[in-house]
């Protein structure tokens, strides 16, 4: 299976191979998603020592300039974080066999 697969060299096939690498994971190269002055998103796939592969997610929005409008972003952000979190945990659970 390519997903656990590794080369000679220990990377994967979807692996940098450059300084985001380090002795102990192995670093994707970020995929971006850019929208100029409002968000941007940054992926990347590791996979640590341990053989476990990870979705490491970064987010930046920007707020609203009014204090309560800010807080209402936040709250629905956090909201679809934990959906979004919850969602992926459910996805990766083995299902019951019939």
């Amino acid at each position: 299976m390519t997903r656990r697969h590794a080369g000679r060299d220990g990377h994967t096939d979807w692996c940098a191979r450059d300084h985001r690498c380090n002795l102990t994971e192995h670093r994707s190269t970020e995929i971006l998603v850019d929208l100029p002055g409002h968000a941007r998103a940054v992926l990347t796939r590791v996979r640590t020592a341990t053989g476990r592969d990870h979705a490491e997610i970064r987010l930046r929005v920007a707020l609203a300039v009014t204090e309560p409008a800010a807080r209402r972003q936040l709250a629905g952000l956090l909201t679809d974080v934990r959906r979004t979190v919850t969602r992926a945990a459910l996805a990766r659970r083995p299902r019951p066999e019939r």
